[in-house]
């Protein structure tokens, strides 16, 4: 993508702002929906950076796997706990507010000492472009084909582990006698459907 000096500078800028506010947003709010929602808008503006230093597979993953997959995994999460009480208020919680921006403002001075003292080296080699593609293939069905199979196994897993925790029906106003099995959830029971005999 060729776009003129003026512009990369420009949507440099309003990329940076949008991540920088919304990921403030994802950490200083209160409610945790608004918070997975900003948390996708952050992802959608780092696929925007990508988008500028050429690397559309990669913005296109971003987009695809992390708010496409990981933002809408968190959001069924919350969901699924349903929690509707609020949380109750813990004495001198300022002290942990101040604890953790102490810690996150020397994480942010350290990284930004470590990317300015470090001399980045300019790779000489020849820009792959529109062939960066192919070679991830390569790659993918090659030398890292193990693990990208284990990552698909793992993540079919967990939807078939998301499916059953939704399906259930949890009583957590009735008990569940001594006879039970142990390892059960107690359900509401559900009227079969039967297709009458023709």
């Amino acid at each position: 993508m060729n776009l003129a000096e003026g512009v990369q500078i420009v949507s440099l800028g309003v990329l940076a702002f949008l991540m920088l506010a919304t990921s403030l947003g994802v950490v200083l709010l209160d409610n945790i929906v608004y918070s997975a929602f900003l948390l996708g808008g952050v992802f959608i503006s780092i696929s925007g950076l990508y988008i500028l230093l050429n690397a559309g597979f990669v913005a296109a993953a971003q987009i695809l796997i992390y708010v496409g997959a990981v933002n809408v995994l968190i959001l069924f999460g919350i969901m699924l706990v349903n929690k509707r009480q609020d949380f109750t208020p813990v004495r001198n919680a300022w002290l942990g507010k101040a604890a953790t921006a102490i810690v996150c403002f020397g994480l942010f001075a350290l990284l930004s000492t470590m990317v300015l003292a470090t001399a980045w080296p300019i790779s000489s080699g020849p820009i792959a472009g529109d062939a960066a593609l192919v070679e991830i293939g390569k790659h993918f069905f090659s030398d890292y084909l193990l693990p990208f199979e284990l990552a698909s196994v793992l993540l079919l897993m967990a939807l078939i582990g998301a499916i059953v925790l939704a399906r259930r029906e949890f009583l957590p106003e009735e008990m569940v006698d001594s006879t039970d099995e142990v390892l059960t959830l107690p359900e509401r029971r559900r009227e079969l459907t039967s297709t009458p005999r023709q």
